[in-house]
């Protein structure tokens, strides 16, 4: 299984690919950056292409997206929210089931603390990669860091998704 991470963001849209296993294996780690100097329907556009791309390139079988949920710049918040967007609906168009994790959420499964800092998480990054050294930007490693997440709960996801599916089942006798 292919997990494609994704820190969204306007600027810089960071993205990180793993491969599940017996250990994890990095696959692909970056930025999309836009110039901050064109207007909003053009860098949209090109993170919507670059990601389109990054899809048909990696085929991921889920995308885990960072998801948004306080920014103190209410101009960053909004460029977030959309590229944000722009991810879930190119990842779905791309036939990938799509999952987001809270910030919290990622730093307790990568870090084992939901108060960890960026160094912290990128420095778990590369040990549980077993990189020579930590992804560069940081918004790499913290895309990395999604996909990580989403890795650690997959069994928890399936499990959950097994007793919902037998209830269901068992209800539908039932009833």
């Amino acid at each position: 299984m292919f997990v494609l991470g994704i820190d969204p963001g306007l600027s810089r849209c960071g993205y990180g690919c793993v491969e599940h296993g017996r250990t994890p294996r990095a696959i692909a780690a970056g930025v999309i950056r836009t110039d901050p100097a064109l207007d909003l329907p053009h860098r949209l556009a090109e993170v919507q292409l670059e990601l389109r791309a990054l899809l048909a390139e990696l085929r991921p079988d889920v995308v885990a997206i960072e998801r948004v949920l306080f920014q103190h710049n209410v101009s960053t918040a909004m460029g977030v929210g959309m590229a944000s967007g722009l991810a879930m609906a190119e990842a779905v168009a791309a036939g990938c089931d799509v999952v987001e994790y809270s910030p919290n959420e990622i730093k307790q499964a990568v870090a084992g603390s939901g108060s960890a800092g960026k160094h912290e998480i990128g420095e778990m990054v590369r040990t549980l990669l077993g990189l020579p050294n930590a992804l560069s930007p940081v918004d790499a490693a913290d895309a990395t860091a999604v996909a990580l997440c989403h890795l650690a709960r997959v069994p928890g996801r399936r499990a959950r998704a097994a007793v919902t599916a037998a209830q269901k089942a068992s209800a539908s006798r039932s009833g």
